[in-house]
């Protein structure tokens, strides 16, 4: 089935916009014909680029306006209202016009005899491909409902973690910030002043002196190319990222950097096993969840061991094998995983071991945190030490200069 672009009007004449699958124009035209809608204009929908598709793209929708939908979609579809009426009662009252307009046009398709799923997967860049399937799963098994909230606590969960790692970063990145924005006044405004003082009257600069002045004075007349350095730099390593060998090396530093290696690695197993869980329990297929966990790692590292994992499943070999092969996962996770497939409580199992790391990650980020700023304020005050340094010792001689 093909993606068109069409344009059609209302019953009260308004103009209405979106796109929607079909296997033919045709079929298209009929599908809003019998949703009451009279055609305008019907086109294939194109990869090229367009200017709309990037003011699109520039449209930002909040996990606090996601998380929301989830839970009231939920909670509308317990309370016994029909899919189609959930959709066009949250369309109104969302306040986010990025998310109200793909609502709409989920809505617009499942008035028009798409499927809940089929709906949501023609939205890719809102509704994730985990978050589609545990649907398709909940419609085949019939509880969509609990499907909706287990997905909604599952999506909390995830952007708690995110809030208390970004939460645990703040004070030290402000504090680094006010830091670098002194010494760097310091450096390209205090320091050349004294310099010239010094200069003046005849006063030979010590090496951390001179040091300290031309690397004020590069920053002060060659900045731009600094920034550019900076920004080349940074294209570069995202780039080489993307390539195999790049990606493999850089989630590798990820999982094996000091002090923050460690969070990552536990950050990375309780997503796995969480959003494996999820899916086992919502009753998707474990070689299907196996594929959607892969793409949801966000470490190629562990989406190559999960990809080998799929293999091994594939052949009717147990999960745990894989992974204590791997040597990428601690223990006693395999260890639980390995009972919960010889008890047959797999999904159950794997839901423990994400509480149990989410419990570790929020103290892991408690212990960062305390490490971190006491890091912060002493390599501070050894870059103003050396500065007060650069600026002091030259005015000793220059004392002595002056008693002569």
């Amino acid at each position: 089935m093909a993606m068109y672009n069409y344009k059609a009007r209302d019953n009260n004449g308004r103009l209405v916009k979106g796109a929607m699958e079909a296997a033919s124009k045709n079929e298209l035209v009929e599908k809003l014909r019998k949703m009451g809608y009279m055609v305008t204009g019907v086109s294939e929908a194109t990869t090229g680029f367009k200017l709309e598709s990037v003011f699109e793209n520039l449209k930002r929708i909040k996990s606090d306006d996601m998380l929301m939908f989830y839970i009231q979609l939920s909670n509308m579809i317990n309370a016994g209202i029909t899919i189609l009426m959930s959709l066009s009662t949250l369309g109104k009252q969302v306040d986010n016009k990025a998310l109200r307009d793909t609502i709409d046009g989920v809505a617009r398709q499942v008035e028009g005899g798409s499927t809940l799923s089929d709906s949501l997967a023609a939205h890719g860049k809102v509704f994730p491909k985990l978050f589609v399937n545990m649907v398709k799963a909940g419609e085949a098994s019939g509880n969509l409902d609990s499907v909706l909230m287990r997905y909604a606590k599952f999506y909390e969960n995830q952007e708690d973690i995110k809030e208390k790692i970004k939460g645990a970063l703040f004070y030290p990145i402000i504090l680094f910030s006010f830091g670098m924005a002194v010494m760097l006044f310091l450096v390209t405004f205090v320091i050349p002043q004294f310099v010239q003082i010094y200069v003046k009257t005849g006063v030979e600069l010590p090496m951390p002196t001179l040091i300290v002045y031309n690397i004020g004075f590069v920053v002060k007349h060659y900045w731009y190319w600094l920034v550019i350095s900076v920004i080349a730099l940074y294209i570069i390593v995202k780039l080489y990222s993307r390539t195999e060998r790049g990606g493999l090396f850089i989630d590798g530093l990820k999982l094996n950097l000091p002090i923050v290696g460690p969070l990552y690695r536990k950050v990375s197993i309780a997503r796995f096993t969480r959003t494996l869980s999820t899916l086992l329990t919502s009753g998707v297929p474990i070689l299907t969840s196996l594929d959607i966990t892969k793409n949801v790692a966000g470490n190629k590292i562990l989406e190559n061991i999960i990809a080998n994992v799929r293999r091994y499943v594939e052949k009717g070999e147990k999960l745990a094998e894989p992974l204590k092969v791997s040597g990428e996962f601690p223990p006693d996770v395999v260890q639980m995983i390995s009972i919960g497939e010889e008890s047959g409580g797999l999904d159950a199992m794997l839901e423990k071991i994400a509480d149990f790391y989410d419990m570790t990650v929020s103290y892991a980020v408690k212990k960062l945190t305390t490490i971190i700023e006491p890091l912060f304020l002493m390599v501070m005050g050894v870059m103003v030490g050396v500065i007060m340094a650069s600026m002091l010792l030259p005015m000793f001689d220059m004392v002595k200069t002056l008693r002569h």
